[in-house]
């Protein structure tokens, strides 16, 4: 069975009380327990972690190399600037996802660009919680292959 860790940036803890015309009404918890229960369908395993500092993040990429096949991640609003993400993501062996609630190409200037995009092998957004399910669904691909 293909483990993948799902990380999520700043803010994400906040879902289902934040700007719900964008994000929607599901808190991160039920939205890591969709997750669950879909990957359980592809025969994949999920581990999640969330966190709003980026130093934490980094940490968890880094070690991801030593339990995950895959990682998926919503790196928030780092999405935008932190080349330091960008870097930790270059430095791991292991195919990368970025996901997106929203679609981020039309939301405010500062959020159309992503740092981490390029080394990353796909970004999914626009979607909803629906994104991360799409990434799974690409991840079983993958396998597949």
């Amino acid at each position: 069975m293909k483990n993948v860790l799902i990380v999520n940036g700043p803010n994400m803890n906040m879902l289902g009380h934040r700007e719900k015309d964008k994000y929607g009404l599901l808190s991160l918890d039920e939205i890591n327990d969709i997750i669950l229960k879909y990957a359980k369908t592809k025969n994949i395993e999920v581990s999640f972690f969330q966190s709003n500092s980026e130093g934490n993040i980094i940490d968890k990429i880094q070690t991801s190399i030593e339990k995950h096949d895959f990682c998926i991640i919503n790196a928030g609003a780092y999405t935008h600037y932190s080349y330091a993400i960008r870097d930790a993501i270059a430095s791991i062996e292991i195919p990368v996802i970025e996901v997106h609630i929203t679609n981020i190409s039309k939301r405010e200037a500062f959020r159309k660009t992503s740092v981490i995009a390029p080394v990353c092998i796909g970004t999914i957004n626009g979607f909803g919680y629906n994104s991360y399910l799409v990434a799974i669904d690409a991840v079983s691909k993958l396998i597949e292959r």
